[in-house]
């Protein structure tokens, strides 16, 4: 049975709205979707309009059913797990001093936009992965604080509500993910002074995007960047 073309225009619509949950970060990949029966009384129709745009999307790879577990987000938009990242940058030091200069013009944006934009929601989150920082930094679990800095520069790019500079930003970090976490506790080791400031620097960026100073934001960010990359060359130049 062919379906009644005014529920394909609905599903359509459907379809189009729960795209624009998935590009904005309201569902991040791993997310599970709320249930047919939640979307279909949110959208007022029936659950099988709702179950025929979810098959759309699961047909584009943006969405996973599993059976008898529900329906999730995938990383398909953010470039997916098999990146030959991590390899070249073991093979190419040279590509790392370009990823941070890149990453000072990206996520330099991205705090500047997330001063103007983040919500009150948006800046919980940053308050909360702020103090688990501080938590692990505390507890001397350095893995742990590596971690969370990773998911706090994509909180940052999710405050930011730009499509495009979230995207770019969690993409490349999703990549790189491995790199970011191993690097950052890399840095770490050095000495206590270093994830003393790296911890001062992060606090500096989120209160500045807390406070909406959105230049300051910027700054902070910038020079965060900075501070790692200085870091990187003096440690490159020692193990030289």
């Amino acid at each position: 049975m062919k379906p009644h073309p005014q529920s394909s225009g609905r599903a359509e619509d459907i379809m189009r709205s729960l795209e624009t949950a998935l590009l904005d970060g309201t569902y991040p990949a791993g997310s599970r979707l709320p249930s047919e029966r939640q979307l279909a009384e949110e959208f007022g129709v029936s659950r099988n309009t709702v179950r025929e745009a979810i098959q759309r999307l699961e047909a584009r790879s943006l969405l996973r059913v599993k059976a008898g577990a529900g329906v999730y987000a995938t990383s398909h938009l953010r470039g997916g797990q098999s990146s030959p990242w991590n390899q070249l940058l073991s093979d190419h030091p040279a590509l790392r001093q370009d990823i941070l200069e890149f990453r000072r013009v990206l996520e330099g944006a991205t705090a500047y936009f997330a001063a103007q934009r983040a919500t009150d929601a948006d800046k919980q989150k940053l308050r909360e992965l702020l103090a688990e920082l501080e938590s692990a930094r505390e507890r001397g679990d350095m893995n742990a604080e590596a971690s969370a800095d990773a998911r706090l520069h994509e909180a940052i790019a999710l405050a930011s509500h730009n499509v495009m500079f979230l995207h770019l930003q969690t993409s490349m970090i999703s990549m790189l993910r491995e790199h970011i976490t191993v690097y950052g506790l890399g840095l770490r080791q050095q000495n206590d002074a270093v994830s003393a400031q790296l911890f001062l620097q992060h606090k500096n960026v989120c209160d500045m995007i807390c406070a909406g100073r959105s230049e300051e934001a910027r700054t902070a960010m910038q020079a965060h960047i900075d501070y790692a990359r200085s870091r990187m060359l003096e440690q490159e130049d020692h193990s030289g």
